[in-house]
């Protein structure tokens, strides 16, 4: 617990405030660009600090979307140059980001700030990507509009009922599965449907009953898709080869399984329920690496095999998105398994892959060598370099990271200007406290496990009185929060 109280309490925030959304720099990579999913994710963990921020660069980022729905993968500010591609899930966080948003803060006029597109040659067939300044439109939208035209981008579908990956997923690496144009990614079908089990009340909310029920059949259809074709028998394949080979699956020599596709079946929740648990029982059989403190982001990596996914086979095997720890990944590893209701796993491996955790000793700190307070994008996971810290500094980690302690294992979670608390914590934590401040207001929260469980909460006391359900939040004011286990 020593060491996840001193990450959270200042060092994750610093890292994503100063190198990621100030500086967009650090040791390793000097690029200085927006990237569009990228400083989007950003701003998640921030949303206890000030969703003030989460506001501004979503609004920032819908005015880098193209007229067609798509998006610059990233830009440059101070030239107004950026690359248009084919990446098939920059343009969903758009949308995701806007929802969590609107549930965060209850604030729905957001959706209808008016901000302009960009305009330029679409990209030719057999085209990846083009680098060019493009033409801002005076044509200006909602951003309930903005969110539109990228789900409908999206909804671009393969002969296995799954979305197509485009150039790469949220994984760049796997640049060479779909260039053809046929090739289908699991994962983001998993994310496909938490964006349209998301957007959906809220097109019903601004009465568009059409939209809404087309949303809620191709949501059904997904979730059979993901579920059937999606499925390998013991956890869910990660990606549909433009040639037919699949990545992810028990027939592999290599990339056999992917943890994404598996935390995020959870996430999302469109896995069936049995196969939620047996594919997290997979994930934690195959990618859990104890003795390095990682949890792999696929495995076994690819070095010699007959498969050509595309860059990611250049790293050397264990190195970065080849089959090491890429931490963004692994964070979701564990918000699947709090979801699950396993508080012990939870936070046995948020523990695990905490910095601090991997310089304790000298004998640790010389084969982690990289700073133990900031949180890495990657840990190499094979061969004499396992353990061996990657890149620090510049990855959307650490707001992950941050989200990932804070929401699913402390279990303080803000929705519509209400507050509950539901922790996911180990049987033997006995007492734990959180200081919050809403606006003006200070809340003291203290829980308490006297039953020694992992989840779920039997009595909630504001400032002495019990409440029943979750607790309003008020703009000013100072209030004693007790939680009961």
């Amino acid at each position: 617990m020593e060491s996840t109280n001193i990450i959270l309490n200042g060092w994750c925030v610093y890292q994503i405030i100063q190198s990621r959304l100030q500086a967009k720099t650090g040791f390793y990579q000097s690029g200085g660009a927006f990237g569009f999913r990228d400083q989007l994710q950003d701003t998640i963990g921030l949303k206890y600090i000030d969703p003030e921020i989460m506001k501004k660069q979503i609004i920032k980022h819908s005015k880098q979307q193209f007229i067609e729905g798509d998006v610059q993968h990233w830009w440059h500010e101070e030239t107004g140059r950026g690359i248009r591609t084919r990446f098939s899930d920059d343009l969903l966080w758009l949308v995701y980001l806007t929802c969590e948003y609107i549930e965060f803060t209850g604030d729905k006029t957001i959706l209808d700030e008016q901000t302009s597109f960009l305009s330029g040659k679409t990209l030719e067939n057999g085209e990846m990507d083009k680098y060019d300044k493009f033409n801002v439109t005076d044509e200006k939208a909602s951003i309930f509009e903005h969110c539109i035209k990228a789900i409908e981008k999206s909804l671009n579908f393969g002969e296995n009922g799954l979305p197509k990956i485009g150039s790469g997923d949220w994984n760049d690496g796997l640049s060479n599965v779909g260039t053809q144009g046929k090739g289908e990614s699991v994962w983001l079908g998993f994310f496909l449907y938490n964006i349209l089990d998301r957007f959906i009340p809220i097109c019903k909310e601004r009465e568009n009953i059409e939209l809404a029920d087309k949303y809620e059949q191709i949501k059904i259809k997904l979730k059979k898709a993901l579920n059937t074709n999606g499925w390998d028998g013991r956890w869910f394949k990660r990606a549909f080869m433009d040639d037919g080979n699949i990545l992810g699956s028990m027939e592999n020599d290599e990339c056999r399984i992917d943890s994404i596709a598996q935390s995020w079946s959870i996430i999302s929740n469109a896995g069936d329920n049995d196969k939620k648990y047996i594919s997290m029982e997979s994930l934690e059989n195959h990618l859990i690496d104890r003795e390095n403190g990682i949890i792999k982001l696929l495995d076994p990596p690819f070095e010699k095999g007959k498969l050509e996914p595309g860059y990611i086979k250049s790293y050397l095997p264990g190195v970065r998105e080849n089959g090491g720890q890429y931490t963004h990944a692994a964070t979701w590893v564990i918000i699947a398994e709090a979801i699950l209701g396993f508080g012990d796993k939870a936070t046995e491996l948020y523990k695990m892959i905490n910095p601090i955790e991997h310089t304790r000793t000298r004998e640790s700190s010389n084969k982690y060598k990289v700073e133990p307070y900031v949180i890495p994008a990657d840990i190499y996971g094979a061969n004499n370099l396992s353990g061996r810290g990657g890149w620090t500094w510049y990855t959307g980690s650490s707001s992950w990271y941050y989200k990932a302690g804070i929401e699913y294992i402390l279990g303080l979670k803000i929705k519509n200007g209400f507050m509950s608390i539901q922790p996911c914590i180990p049987k033997d934590w006995k007492e734990y406290n959180i200081k919050y401040k809403w606006k003006n207001s200070f809340y003291n929260i203290i829980v308490k496990n006297p039953n020694g469980k992992s989840y779920g909460t039997e009595e909630i006391l504001l400032n002495g009185k019990q409440v029943e359900n979750n607790i309003k939040l008020e703009d000013s004011g100072v209030y004693n929060v007790e939680i009961i286990m």
